[in-house]
């Protein structure tokens, strides 16, 4: 794929981010002009690869789309987009038959799709690819794809710092280079396709680049930003000290795997009918209600799959099964020690249908994106998707929009900045905020403990406000990304979905059925 000249950087379009929704977005821009993909670090460095469990539409011949919009809003618990919610559903099919045209090499049994079964799922609608490698599996076709195109330009080792305005229409982007050195790119637009913010909290499942830039960046540039209090936490991560928190996918439960408690007890029966299967708010409550009922020092609860046929297993989930092999786990002989690891962010960006945020000239896809799609708790599956879709979408209307690319404006002058390690304070920043989120802004949530967090991270900013690395860049994006999901959660005094009030612990239709957006440091609820 070729690369851009360092000396003539302006493309008509500029997209951050190579995930799904960034490449999908790319390869829908192409025809209108010169696309340039920046990568903050390689293109392999994204949630997109890591996204085990498969990609949700209703193509089964026992599945409808209804169906599939239904279970939608049900695991949205009354906060989801319904216009933006039929959009996902309703276009998946054709993402769908897009992706295989590609090259997407899905399961199959012959020659017929399989479609397996997730949490809060009506039907199975799931497509997996290599068993658990279904995110892979579409970056990959999706980057080939591009790079048959020869419109398409990617940079990696490009971390995009601030956005640049003119006259109050978004214009392009800073971007701090591999050498540490800085540079400008002009556009007639930008998306932004950054993914997540897992990185706010001590235990995640997502990658380390999953530091809410594009919120941050958005947020800085005046953009609305809305929902960030919904926090999807995954129920089960793997949980050994000297282990990352991989994610073991809700297919696994999907498939028939047990939770257990330390006294070997399936607990879930308890706290939902549909047990394992329920959605993965209930479920990682459960968990930590099941951690706090015992007084062991590190308490776990466990993960079943020995009632499983073992051959089954391996061939089902090779990645996840040769994963925690590496920790000399044999998942079809031992249970699996787990906790509730951050997972996914509801909110995000705030856009239209077609990716169009509050700000001329910016867009937003995927996860760094707030459509209300996913409303108060996304359903198992829907994430790639919703990449899929609505990077189609927001990639359209760019190009339906194409205006020239702005002119360069005066700005500051070029810097240097460090490619190496953090500071020292704001390391200690960094880890005294991913415990703070951890602790007040997690899985159960108080008044008071978010009041802490808010002063805690006011506390930092001082720290962060003036970076002199990549790294300290990213250190700013998340004191800021954390302050806005803690000043949302506090002020939405009821629980919903994934986001769940201890002294709130009810809906409160009358006053809370609304989404919170937040701009220049205002918080409205509309």
């Amino acid at each position: 794929m070729p690369s851009m000249p360092a000396t003539a950087p302006e493309a008509d379009f500029l997209v951050i981010g190579a995930g799904v929704a960034g490449l999908r977005a790319a390869i829908e821009l192409a025809p209108a002009g010169r696309v340039l993909v920046l990568v903050k670090r390689e293109v392999a460095d994204s949630s997109t690869q890591l996204a085990q469990g498969g990609i949700a539409a209703a193509l089964s011949d026992e599945d409808e789309i209804s169906l599939h919009l239904q279970d939608t809003l049900n695991a949205g618990d009354g906060l989801c987009n319904p216009d933006a919610a039929r959009v996902l559903v309703e276009d998946a099919p054709e993402r769908i038959e897009e992706l295989i045209g590609w090259g997407t090499q899905f399961d199959r049994e012959g020659t017929k799709l399989t479609f397996g079964r997730e949490g809060a799922h009506s039907r199975n609608r799931i497509l997996h690819a290599h068993g658990d490698s279904t995110g892979r599996e579409i970056q990959r076709a999706l980057y080939a794809k591009a790079k048959t195109l020869p419109e398409i330009s990617v940079r990696e080792f490009e971390f995009s710092t601030d956005l640049i305005s003119e006259g109050g229409t978004v214009c392009g982007v800073r971007v701090i280079d591999e050498r540490g050195q800085e540079n400008t790119i002009h556009a007639s637009a930008v998306l932004l396709a950054t993914g997540g913010m897992g990185q706010l909290y001590l235990n995640t499942t997502n990658p380390r680049v999953a530091t809410g830039d594009g919120v941050a960046m958005a947020y800085r540039a005046g953009a609305e930003v809305t929902d960030l209090e919904f926090i999807q936490f995954h129920p089960t991560a793997l949980y050994l000290k000297k282990a990352p928190r991989f994610l073991l996918s809700e297919a696994l439960r999907g498939e028939g795997a047990y939770l257990r408690n330390m006294e070997m007890s399936r607990f879930m029966a308890k706290y939902h009918p549909m047990a394992e299967l329920a959605p993965r708010d209930v479920v990682a409550r459960a968990i930590m209600h099941e951690l706090g009922r015992v007084r062991a020092k590190d308490p776990v609860v466990y993960l079943d799959l020995t009632h499983l046929d073992e051959s089954h297993v391996r061939r089902r989930f090779p990645r996840i099964y040769k994963t925690c092999m590496q920790y000399n786990v044999d998942i079809t002989t031992e249970l699996i020690p787990i906790r509730p690891a951050a997972h996914y962010a509801m909110g995000g960006v705030r856009t239209d249908l077609d990716g169009r945020s509050s700000l001329p000239g910016l867009y937003a896809a995927g996860e760094a994106a707030g459509t209300g799609v996913h409303g108060a708790n996304r359903l198992a599956s829907n994430s790639l998707l919703e990449g899929l879709v609505f990077g189609a979408r927001a990639g359209k209307k760019m190009r339906n929009e194409l205006k020239p690319p702005a002119a360069r404006v005066a700005g500051l002058p070029p810097a240097a900045y460090s490619n190496g390690p953090l500071s020292v304070p704001v390391d200690a920043s960094s880890n005294e905020l991913q415990t703070s989120m951890w602790n007040q802004v997690g899985i159960a949530r108080n008044a008071n403990g978010l009041k802490e967090a808010v002063q805690r991270l006011k506390h930092i900013e001082p720290q962060v406000v003036r970076p002199h690395s990549r790294r300290e860049f990213e250190a700013r994006n998340l004191q800021i990304a954390g302050l806005l999901v803690a000043r949302s959660a506090l002020a939405r005094e009821e629980s919903r979905g994934a986001h769940y009030r201890t002294d709130f612990p009810d809906h409160n239709d009358m006053k809370f059925r609304k989404h919170s957006v937040v701009q220049a440091e205002k918080i409205r609820f509309e």
